[in-house]
């Protein structure tokens, strides 16, 4: 079902080597820069066939395919890759109108071949002209809602750790409890966690159609990339592009039922697939989780920074793994300090949306595929304060529907 980039490997290669031997050319493509920018983002498109690499690139006016051809060639030698093969679109010199990227970059136009294993150094290369290109990025602005979903709410943290997956999870209950239609969409690709949280990891989602039929987890519609591998162990090696067209799959090609909320738990950090996202789904808000401590307010930071930049309204903080108390001697203590929720609040202007306690009962609960809010338990409450907390100031933010959209 998914069509990503393809890539192909040698008979003999194993699957470890295929993964060090791709880690070291995104290494290597990151790290090379033309004019202070990485080439990493001039790349439309790439292959990799055993010992060779072939590069679809935009490359700036004024540079030379020839040379940056050659110094790859040698950065990559190292790593395995004897034969660079690259199709190269340069803007015109001249300024022009404007055009848009080529549907499909052609293959045997503008090819440069060396072969590295033999020290020889064979270029051929050819440039065809072409306007720049003008049109910006998507924004959030001229996203049009989804038709069957009236909030879009991710919930994000600058990085792992900190329970967001628990909170999204149980604030999406929480939503539901409160009389909403709630769908769950998995965005963590390559930590998928929602399936065992909800209790439905062997359940597969149908097709019809060509589009997934979500699952339904007790009375909400989920669905993530975890339904559709064949184990638990099975790990998601993918490059940033496959991964984010992963994502974009499972949003477009899924029948979503009329939702009143759709809750994305996204993947830590402020990647690819947070950008993706930003850009290609109508997002009506972010609910940032953060711990207390010092390390994880700095990155929570990061994140409220990223939303504030792609035009995405931060709803509000969660400080989870506010106090602890002990089971045998009934003290609290906050373990990984205090005020970090209400400083990064205050600091933006957003609402202290709640504070959630470290308890081992929290984790027990998702561990089981039963969360807090399904088993109705001591920890229920400060979840569903903060689905009226979001219910609350929510509407504000909602996005125009287009109700002739079709998909």
């Amino acid at each position: 079902m998914f069509n990503f980039m393809k890539k192909k490997t040698t008979k003999t290669e194993t699957p470890q080597q295929q993964a060090e031997r791709d880690s070291a050319v995104d290494k290597v493509l990151l790290g090379y820069e033309i004019g202070a920018v990485s080439i990493a983002t001039m790349v439309t498109g790439l292959e990799r066939d055993g010992e060779a690499l072939t590069l679809d690139l935009r490359l700036p006016k004024d540079s030379n395919p020839e040379v940056i051809q050659q110094e790859l060639g040698q950065l990559l030698h190292p790593h395995g890759i004897t034969t660079i093969h690259m199709n190269v679109r340069l803007p015109a010199p001249e300024k022009g109108s404007g055009s848009s990227l080529p549907k499909q970059m052609p293959k045997t136009t503008n090819a440069m071949e060396s072969q590295l294993s033999s020290g020889a150094n064979n270029n051929a290369s050819s440039t065809n002209a072409e306007p720049p290109i003008t049109k910006a990025a998507p924004t959030q602005a001229s996203l049009a809602a989804h038709p069957r979903i009236r909030h879009i709410i991710v919930v994000a943290s600058g990085k792992g750790g900190v329970g967001k997956s628990t909170t999204t999870v149980n604030i999406a209950l929480a939503l539901q409890k409160l009389g909403n239609r709630v769908g769950v969409l998995d965005a963590d690709i390559y930590g998928p966690s929602m399936p065992t949280m909800l209790g439905v990891a062997d359940v597969k989602p149908q097709l019809e159609n060509e589009q997934f039929v979500p699952v339904d987890a007790h009375g909400m519609a989920m669905l993530s990339i975890g339904s559709l591998l064949d184990g638990d162990n099975t790990p998601v090696a993918w490059r940033g592009p496959k991964a984010t067209g992963a994502l974009m799959q499972l949003y477009n090609q899924t029948n979503w039922p009329q939702l009143d909320y759709l809750v994305i738990d996204m993947p830590p950090g402020t990647g690819d697939i947070q950008l993706t996202l930003a850009q290609r789904i109508p997002v009506t808000g972010a609910v940032i989780v953060t711990t207390p401590q010092h390390v994880a307010l700095l990155d929570a930071q990061k994140g409220v920074e990223m939303f504030n930049k792609t035009n995405i309204p931060v709803l509000g903080v969660v400080e989870n793994m506010a106090l602890h108390t002990c089971s045998n001697c009934n003290h609290t203590e906050a373990i990984f300090g205090t005020g970090g929720g209400e400083f990064i609040a205050e600091q933006y202007q957003v609402p202290l949306l709640g504070q959630l306690p470290l308890a081992s009962g929290i984790r027990a609960q998702v561990d089981k595929g039963v969360p807090s809010v399904l088993a109705d338990d001591e920890f229920a409450q400060y979840y569903l304060d903060i689905a009226k907390n979001i219910e609350t100031n929510i509407n504000k933010f909602a996005k125009p529907v287009d109700d002739k959209r079709i998909f």
